[in-house]
């Protein structure tokens, strides 16, 4: 054993912690636990039968290239398949402008890798997703949040952020925003809140990093354009993901940037993992050509909007009515607000004597705000369990309620 192991350890080592919603899933895995903590899509929609023959195909007629290493850009059928799924909604880029990631994830981790050093400050919304703070926060940066109004993050907030930190000599790196069903609270950005932020971002010369893992899985609404499209002095990073809208094992992911920047998120990819599994790309890459995903995509889409659905319609039915929760038009998850005094981490331990779970929304505020909000998935469990598992967890609230207003 290697004695005083502490002391060899790196500062960034020092500086990351668990994942909080990854450790919560450990918790849930007894059988009888509902879990709406995890962001999982539905493994019955996974299209096994029809992988399993693209997969046979790519392998008789093309297995000496798709076992092979690839290239750091990306297996180049699927980069142009992707590039002309964009091209059709209007947004001009090229191949050169698109890397494959080793799922969005990754895509996180390199623009941290390529603009942070430790100290940097980084601008995200309150709340955020927990895995982009996470990456970040390996990298020494420190995090200013940027509060949400029903349209998402308040530019007002944003430019008095900025000018703040401007006083004090500091320039932020890049603003981390989820315009489209964001993660955790479900919000869409209107267009005009959008250009708003991208206005603030050339005015103050930040680059703005767009993340877009739900953005296919809309239900209702109209698609509002990507930052990406709007921006016209190429300040945008923008992030996509096959893993909610086709199956996650893969890990497939994209960035899209200016050549100027993207070369710098291929040579830190070169020095991560040099490429992304050449055989999972081509396979997806047939998968597409094949008119498979959109096919799969709507069978998606269909089946989490009756989720959705009947999720809103039981917490309707059994929720006291001290809590409220924001209606998305899309993506994986409800938000919900609990009165003040209900602090949902400590919460979380009736829920599991109750047998369901949930993330706490204290785990997507960098500040430990948000102590009385709770984030549930609603794509992964059937209806049935879905609505047994609200039914526990409004138990489990109502509980605490009293307990606190004795």
């Amino acid at each position: 054993m290697v004695n005083e192991l502490e002391n060899l350890l790196s500062n960034n080592i020092k500086g990351m912690k668990r994942s909080a919603i990854r450790e919560i899933l450990k918790l849930t895995q007894r059988p009888e636990i509902i879990s709406f903590a995890g962001g999982l899509p539905d493994p019955t929609l996974f299209p096994t039968e029809e992988l399993a023959e693209v997969s046979s195909e790519v392998l008789k007629t093309e297995g000496a290239l798709a076992l092979q290493y690839g290239t750091t850009e990306g297996d180049a059928l699927l980069r142009k398949l992707l590039v002309e799924r964009y091209q059709k909604q209007g947004i001009n880029i090229e191949e050169k402008n698109l890397i494959i990631t080793t799922a969005s994830q990754q895509g996180l981790d390199l623009t941290a890798k390529v603009f942070i050093n430790p100290g940097d400050t980084i601008i995200c919304g309150l709340p955020s997703y927990l895995g982009a703070l996470s990456a970040f926060l390996s990298y020494g940066a420190n995090l200013e949040g940027i509060e949400l109004d029903q349209y998402g993050m308040r530019s007002d907030l944003l430019e008095e952020k900025v000018v703040e930190l401007a006083n004090k000599g500091i320039h932020p790196k890049f603003i981390y925003t989820i315009p489209d069903f964001q993660n955790p609270t479900g919000i869409t950005m209107p267009e005009w809140r959008r250009l708003e932020i991208i206005a603030v971002a050339e005015k103050y010369n930040l680059i703005i990093l767009e993340d877009c893992p739900y953005r296919d899985v809309r239900f209702e609404g109209a698609a509002q354009k990507t930052m990406l499209e709007l921006d016209k002095s190429q300040r945008i990073i923008h992030l996509g993901t096959f893993s909610k809208v086709f199956v996650p094992g893969f890990r497939i992911g994209w960035a899209i940037a200016s050549e100027e920047i993207l070369d710098k998120i291929v040579v830190a990819k070169q020095a991560t993992d040099l490429c992304t599994p050449a055989f999972v790309q081509r396979i997806s890459a047939r998968f597409i050509e094949k008119g498979l995903f959109d096919k799969n995509l709507s069978v998606i889409i269909n089946a989490y909007k009756a989720k959705q659905q009947h999720f809103i319609k039981c917490l309707k039915e059994y929720m006291p009515s001290e809590v409220s929760w924001i209606n998305p038009e899309g993506g994986l998850f409800i938000f919900l607000t609990l009165p003040e005094f209900i602090d949902t981490t400590e919460l979380f331990q009736t829920a599991i004597e109750e047998k369901v779970a949930y993330v706490p929304g204290s785990t997507f505020y960098y500040n430990g705000e948000g102590r009385n909000t709770m984030r549930l998935n609603f794509s992964f469990m059937s209806l049935e369990k879905n609505e047994e598992g609200i039914k526990r967890l409004a138990t489990a609230i109502k509980k605490e309620i009293a307990a606190k207003t004795k």
